[in-house]
C-alpha cells in the first residue's frame, strides 16, 4: 500500500510475468516473510505450553480442564483458519491485497494487547534451581557411557526427608537399562575426575526424551499422508465440475480445504462434551482415553482416507475414460467435486484425534522444563513429513516417468494419483503396526521427585 514499496509495473499496467521489481523491494519482500517465520516458531511451541502450563495437573477438576484446553486450543486455532478460507481469500483475490494483509495484522495487534493484559492473571513456573536442562539429561549419556562395563542397578539409595536412607525400585526398570548405569558411580570417585552424581530424576528425565523417539518416527507417516490434503487433493479438484447450481458460480479448489477445518470446528465441541465424558465414565481418567490411544485412532482414520481418496480418484479416472477426455488436460470430468468432499472430512477428524493427541503427549511426557521443546518436537513432525512426501514423490515421478506418464502426470487424467493414495494407505497401515508395538510398551512419565 506504500506507494515507494510498489513495483513501478503496477502504475504502468505492465504485464506481471515481466515484471521485476528493484531489488530492495524484493528483500523488504522476502525479510517479511522470514520475520513471519520467526514468529511462528517462537509462537507456535511456547503458547500451547504457557496455556496448559495455567492448571494444575494434579488438581482433579484442573487435571479436566487441561486436557481441555488442548482440544479448545485447537477449536480457536482452526476457527480462525476457517475464517481465513471464507472471507481473506476472497478479499485478497478480488478486493485488494493490502487490505487483506491488513486485516489480520489489525487482530494480531489486538490478541497481543488481550494477551498483555492478563499478564497479572498468569501462572508462571520457574525453576528453583536454575540448571540447564539439557546439560543435566546430557551428564546421564556422559556418565553412563562411562561405567558401560557396569551392571545397571535395579534399585537404588536415596536419602528420605528425616534423613534417612532410603531404597526404592526404579521407576522403568526394564526400559533403557543402560542409563542407570549413570546411578552406578560413587561421589568420590566422580569427583576426582570433575563428575557430578546423576538423580534419579536426571535419569529418568533422559529416559523419557528416549521413549519420545519411536512414537515421534512412528507418526511421521501420518504427517506425510496428511499433506496430501493441501496439495493434491486440490489438483484433483481443478479438474472436476466445480459448478454450484445454475448459477455458474464455480468454488474454488483450495476453498474444499474449508471442509477440514469445518469438521474439526463441529467435531470438537462434540469430542470433548459428549464423547469424553462418556469414556471418562469407562476409563475413570481425565481425558476419557490416553493420549496414545488418541493418537493411534487418527492414524487410523487417515489410513481410512487415503483409501476412500484412491477410490474416488480411481472413479474420476475411469469417468475421463468414458468422456474421451484423456487427452484432454484443460477439459473438466463430468464428475462432482463433492465427491471429494468426505476424504477432506475425515482428514479433519483424523487430525482432531492426532494432532492434538500429539499436542498433549509432547507437552506432558517431557520434562517440565522441556515442555516447549517438547511442543516444537509436536510441530516438527510435520515439517519433516512434509519433506518426506516431498522426496517420495520426487523418487516416484523418476521410477515412474521413464518413456511414458509417470503416476504425477501434469495431465491429472494419465497420471495415477490412485496408485499414490494406495501406496500411502499401505505406509499408514504399516505405520501404525510400529506405532502399536511402541505405544504398547511405552512407559507414562509420571513426573518422578526422588
Amino acid at each position: 500500500m506504500i506507494p515507494s514499496f510498489t513495483p513501478p509495473c503496477c502504475h504502468n499496467n505492465i504485464n506481471m510475468t515481466s515484471c521485476r521489481p528493484p531489488q530492495y523491494q524484493i528483500i523488504f519482500f522476502f525479510s517479511s516473510l522470514y520475520i513471519v517465520a520467526l514468529a511462528q516458531g517462537g509462537h507456535k511451541p511456547c503458547v500451547q505450553a504457557f496455556g496448559a502450563d495455567q492448571f494444575d495437573g494434579q488438581h482433579p477438576e484442573e487435571s479436566k480442564s487441561k486436557s481441555s484446553f488442548f482440544n479448545w486450543w485447537f477449536f480457536g486455532l482452526f476457527s480462525g483458519i476457517l475464517c481465513t478460507n471464507l472471507i481473506l481469500t476472497y478479499i485478497q483475490d478480488n478486493l485488494n491485497w493490502g487490505f487483506g494483509f491488513g486485516i489480520p495484522c489489525v487482530c494480531m495487534i489486538v490478541a497481543l494487547a488481550v494477551f498483555l493484559l492478563g499478564t497479572n492473571t498468569y501462572r508462571y513456573s520457574f525453576s528453583v534451581d536454575n540448571d540447564n536442562p539439557f546439560r543435566r539429561i546430557a551428564q546421564v549419556f556422559v556418565s553412563a557411557a562411562k561405567n558401560w562395563r557396569a551392571t545397571p542397578p535395579t534399585v537404588v539409595t536415596v536419602d528420605d526427608e528425616e534423613g534417612g536412607d532410603q531404597t526404592l525400585l526404579l521407576p522403568g526398570a526394564n526400559q533403557f537399562r543402560f542409563l542407570d548405569k549413570a546411578l552406578m558411580a560413587t561421589a568420590s570417585e566422580n569427583s576426582k575426575k570433575g563428575w557430578v552424581v546423576c538423580s534419579v530424576n536426571q535419569v529418568e528425565e533422559a529416559k523419557a526424551l528416549l521413549r519420545l523417539g519411536p512414537i515421534w518416527a512412528t507418526c511421521l507417516v501420518f504427517a506425510i499422508v496428511n499433506i496430501q490434503s493441501i496439495t493434491l487433493f486440490t489438483k484433483q479438484a481443478t479438474t472436476m465440475d466445480r459448478k454450484i447450481g445454475s448459477s455458474g458460480f464455480q468454488i474454488p479448489p483450495a476453498s474444499l480445504q474449508t471442509f477440514i477445518s469445518l469438521s474439526i470446528v463441529l467435531f470438537m465441541p462434540f469430542y470433548d462434551r459428549v464423547l469424553v465424558p462418556i469414556a471418562r465414565d469407562f476409563t475413570k481418567k481425565p481425558s476419557g482415553i490416553t493420549m496414545l490411544q488418541r493418537i493411534g485412532t487418527g492414524i487410523v482414520l487417515s489410513m481410512i482416507a487415503m483409501v476412500v481418496a484412491a477410490l474416488v480418484e480411481r472413479e474420476r479416472l475411469q469417468i475421463a475414460i468414458e468422456a474421451k477426455i484423456v487427452n484432454i488436460p484443460e477439459a473438466t470430468v463430468p464428475m462432482s467435486v463433492w465427491w471429494l468432499v468426505p476424504q477432506y472430512i475425515l482428514f479433519g477428524i483424523a487430525d482432531a484425534f492426532t494432532r492434538v493427541g500429539l499436542q498433549e503427549f509432547f507437552y506432558d511426557q517431557m520434562p517440565k522444563d522441556l515442555r516447549s521443546v517438547g511442543l516444537a518436537l509436536f510441530i516438527s513432525v510435520f515439517g519433516v513429513g512434509s519433506f518426506l512426501s516431498s522426496f517420495l514423490i520426487s523418487a516416484i515421478e523418476t521410477l515412474t516417468g521413464e518413456n511414458k506418464d509417470s503416476w504425477f502426470s501434469n495431465n491429472l487424467n494419465r497420471a495415477h494419483l490412485d496408485y499414490f493414495y494406495w501406496l500411502l494407505a499401505g505406509l499408514s497401515s504399516l505405520g501404525f503396526l510400529f506405532y502399536l508395538h511402541f505405544a504398547k510398551s511405552y512407559v507414562y512419565n509420571r513426573g518422578y521427585n526422588i
